[in-house]
């Protein structure tokens, strides 16, 4: 333990004392003894034993650390300024601890959104199997890409060379009864492979298997954690259980882990997809698809091995009898395979990282503005700096002195800033964006904390190096008494000068950037979605599976009872009910569409989405019918073949709303009459384009010519009332439908104006996190200004009172000093004009219906900014004009 103990020499040097004064003692007895005196016994032997404090510095030397030693001392003088200075200190560790907070939090963000891999074992060997239809028109337009259709999956799993496992999968909603209140819940259907390619093990239970694959078989099903949790207490006698889903029973034969997610979707429950090989189809493109590559198989080799299979696929399935295999070449099919972490990332990469680097610019005003509060400080202890000079003190020393003091400001800082960070990033969870994918996985971890310490050392380095080379390189640093307007000290205010510039240069680039954000935003809210008075739009969603009703009619009959019984609610003015309303994340259905007045049905017309929809249903949204009229009960009851449509679409077949009236469009058969045209709605937000759609009524005739069919089970209701939101109306909601029948759930209960603000959710997390940058811009280069031009009234004190006493004005001293303040203000407005232009161009893809150069917001932001330099200089510059020229003269 000696290398511990040489940590703390303490002991040893008091014992070197002892062993000094001991020897001397003896020498001092041996010589009284001789006979000498003692005083003067004691002298010789001092005299004969040397310096005494000589031989204890060189002790000192040889069994300390000595250099470490004197950092400590430089420490302990650090923090003895600091605690002396409370309101320097405080504001120096809050703007710090701000500044590093904020950064620490976005990083954290952008790390366990972007930089972390997926949670899944070798991450890099999924893929999403995606595939391109260029020849497809109208595809790109409201899907990403084609997905895989059922018998995409099995020639894809069965006939590869280059996957280990492939799976496909869709999310949907079910029903659960039997274990409290009918309730509608997340639920995932899976094929085999999807498990496999993602190798997690269950928690509780088993993987759903292949044998549950079977259609004809037991009907099994596993729980997500949560939901595990929430309805069984955690109970793992749950496994073996039987759960109605759907009014089917199933067992329960595993539970996934706790934050298992589905690429980036959560659930309820996993069930087989249970596919029946004889069934299917060529078409059916409604299936996500994962795979894991085999070991040393790249993304461009997966790709060529899709683009093998494609023939195959067209070659071993049909459409049915007397239709063309390969009608699908048209669409020029085509693979695009891209890493699964991109599919789960999706466009928000770059949203991201334009907030982390105005964040970051944040942080360099931060330093800018810490350098300019110790570049005073350290000018206020010049005589200080010039002792320590003289007494032997190099510059090295001097600067290590200054440094030090940077350090441990950013450093606690930089501890202030993680308490910053850790509340910032429990705010974001609670707001839960709905477009910030990997949520679950950002948290203060490790790799933040260090990002944090990183930040704090440099930072400090970064804002202390500049006073400490000026004040250290400074040409009378030695000088004791030099005067404070010598050329040291114009050259450290021409540094602040040029630091405040700075300030105000990325002030402008981070405030150009928020305005940019806050005139998307008001243009998004300009846009008419297709619907009137959202706060009053009350939605829910239904869904009757085909074992709890089996017969179409019976299904229309109930949907129809629910809507009467829900208009029965007090308060409810209208009720009418769709597969999907706009923008509630229902991924809608598509097809080809023929017309009949067109002679190229085998030209592949353009794919279109499909809603299919009740009468009422435009009435109670606030929808405009532009031609024509909404669907009646009696076409639905009638099964009569009509169908409305959009306002664009109708505009691109026959050129206006009311010459698409009376003319006949199809599907499949039959052709089905246009009785009217509705406006368009924005189905996917307002800041994507209006698809053109085909509205269905809610209950068609088959295409194959049999009763009466095809129509969606699940729809979402919507009551247009004063009572949106409330829970009374909720309550009376769920009564009105288990009047009707008590095994229906309801669910997504929700206001069209919480719907609609979720389209707004990229958007609003940019503007506020750009806001929030914008204004600690503009506050620090408020105090930037502000701190500068004060400074300077002091330090001219005198030369201000002289003036005053041979006659100066108070309203030109004052001009005077407004006009330096905006000297420097233009001067960073002119640089700050040229780096936003570069971010602007950055931020194009962000922005919607205005041009990253808005004459509003290039013209505006600027006079904002010589604003605050009036306003901060303007103070400082009354403060001036109320010196009394008598009290200095005297002084003098």
């Amino acid at each position: 333990m000696s290398w511990l103990r040489s940590l703390f020499p303490h002991r040893r040097f008091d014992d070197i004392s002892i062993s000094i004064e001991e020897h001397i003692a003896e020498k001092t007895e041996e010589l009284m003894e001789e006979g000498m005196p003692r005083e003067q016994a004691e002298h010789t032997a001092r005299r004969a034993f040397g310096n005494v404090t000589l031989l204890r510095e060189r002790s000192r030397e040889v069994w300390q650390w000595q250099r470490l030693l004197s950092v400590a001392s430089d420490l302990r003088l650090v923090f003895r300024r600091l605690w002396r200075s409370p309101a320097f200190t405080v504001t120096a560790i809050l703007t710090l601890a701000i500044g590093i907070g904020a950064n620490t939090a976005v990083f954290s963000v952008l790390d366990g959104v972007l930089l972390k891999p997926l949670p899944y074992s070798h991450p890099e060997q999924l893929v999403a199997t995606r595939l391109a239809a260029p020849g497809a028109a109208g595809l790109a337009n409201f899907t990403d890409g084609l997905r895989l259709s059922p018998s995409m999956y099995f020639t894809f799993s069965e006939q590869n060379r280059a996957f280990q496992s492939l799976g496909i999968w869709i999310r949907h909603t079910a029903s659960v009864t039997g274990l409290a209140q009918p309730e509608e819940v997340r639920a995932i259907s899976i094929s085999d492979g999807v498990l496999e390619s993602l190798e997690v093990p269950p928690a509780a239970g088993r993987w759903i298997s292949h044998a549950d694959q079977d259609p004809h078989g037991a009907k099994a099903v596993m729980l997500g954690y949560g939901y595990w949790q929430r309805r069984f207490g955690g109970d793992r006698s749950a496994i073996g259980r039987t759960l109605l889903l759907d009014a089917q029973p199933r067992l329960i034969v595993g539970v996934m882990p706790r934050g298992f997610r589905l690429v980036d979707t959560d659930f309820d429950l996993l069930v087989p997809l249970a596919l029946d090989r004889n069934r299917q189809t060529l078409a059916g493109f409604a299936f996500t698809g994962i795979a894991r590559l085999r070991p040393g198989v790249s993304i461009a080799t997966a790709n060529a091995d899709i683009a093998r299979m494609l023939p195959l696929w067209m070659d071993s399935w049909s459409n049915g009898p007397g239709t063309d295999s390969h009608w699908y070449e048209a669409w020029k099919i085509t693979p695009s395979l891209r890493p699964l972490k991109q599919d789960v990332i999706g466009n928000v990469r770059s949203v991201l990282w334009v907030v982390m680097a105005t964040i970051a610019l944040v942080m360099i005003i931060v330093c800018a503005n810490m350098a300019n509060l110790l570049l005073v400080r350290a000018e206020a202890r010049h005589l200080e700096l010039s002792i320590r000079s003289a007494l032997g003190a190099g510059r090295a020393r001097i600067v290590r002195a200054l440094l030090l003091e940077s350090l441990t400001l950013g450093l606690i800082g930089g501890l202030f800033g993680v308490g910053f960070a850790y509340a910032g990033l429990r705010l974001l969870l609670r707001l839960n964006p709905s477009n910030l994918p990997r949520l679950a996985e950002i948290s203060l971890d490790a790799p933040a904390l260090l990002f944090t310490l990183a930040l704090s050392l440099i930072a400090g380095l970064l804002f202390g190096s500049i006073p400490a080379w000026k004040i250290a390189w400074a040409p009378n640093h030695s000088a004791l008494g030099s005067s404070r307007t010598s050329g040291a000290s114009r050259e450290r205010h021409r540094s602040r000068n040029m630091l405040v510039i700075l300030q105000v240069a990325l002030s402008l680039v981070l405030l150009i950037a928020a305005a940019l954000m806050i005139r998307t935003f008001q243009r998004l809210r300009s846009v008419n979605p297709g619907f009137t008075d959202a706060g009053h739009l009350q939605t829910m969603r239904i869904s009757i599976p085909e074992s709890l009703i089996a017969d179409s009619q019976t299904v229309a009959r109930t949907q129809n009872e629910i809507a009467d019984r829900l208009a029965a609610i007090p308060g409810v003015r209208s009720v009418g009910f769709a597969t999907a309303v706009p923008m509630d994340g229902i991924e809608s259905n598509w097809n080809l569409i023929f017309m009949e007045d067109r002679k190229s049905e085998n030209d592949h017309p353009p794919l279109r989405l499909f809603n299919y929809a009740s009468p009422n249903l435009f009435h109670t949204m606030g929808t405009r019918v532009l031609a024509g009229r909404e669907f009646t009960w009696t076409d639905i009851y009638g099964g009569k073949p009509v169908v409305i449509l959009s306002a664009n679409l109708a505009r691109e077949l026959w050129g206006s709303p009311s010459a698409a009236i009376g003319k006949s469009i199809r599907e499949f058969v039959p052709w089905h009459e246009v009785v009217g045209v509705v406006e368009d709605m924005h189905q996917n937000g307002v800041d994507k384009d209006a698809p053109a759609i085909v509205y269905w009524p809610t209950k068609q005739g088959d295409y194959r010519g049999a009763d009466a069919t095809d129509f969606s089970r699940s729809v979402t209701f919507a009551l247009r009332t004063d009572r949106a939101g409330t829970e009374s109306l909720v309550g009376e909601m769920e009564h009105a439908v288990w009047s009707v029948d008590a095994n229906l759930p309801l669910a997504s209960i929700q206001t069209m104006q919480e719907i609609e603000s979720r389209s707004f959710a990229r958007t609003s997390f940019t503007l506020v996190m750009l806001a929030i940058a914008g204004s600690m811009a503009l506050l620090l280069g408020i105090i930037g200004i502000y701190g500068v031009i004060s400074y300077t009234v002091s330090q001219q004190r005198r030369e201000i009172g002289i003036r005053l006493a041979l006659g100066a004005q108070k309203a030109a001293l004052c001009w005077r000093i407004v006009g330096s303040a905006l000297v420097l203000t233009g001067i960073g407005l002119a640089i700050g004009l040229c780096a936003a232009a570069g971010l602007a161009g950055l931020m194009k893809s962000l922005l919607f219906g205005i041009s990253p150069f808005d004459p509003l917001t290039w013209c505006v932001i600027p006079l904002v900014l010589a604003a605050a330099a009036v306003m901060a200089s303007s103070l400082p510059a009354r403060r001036a004009a109320a010196i009394d020229p008598a009290e200095v003269l005297k002084a003098e």
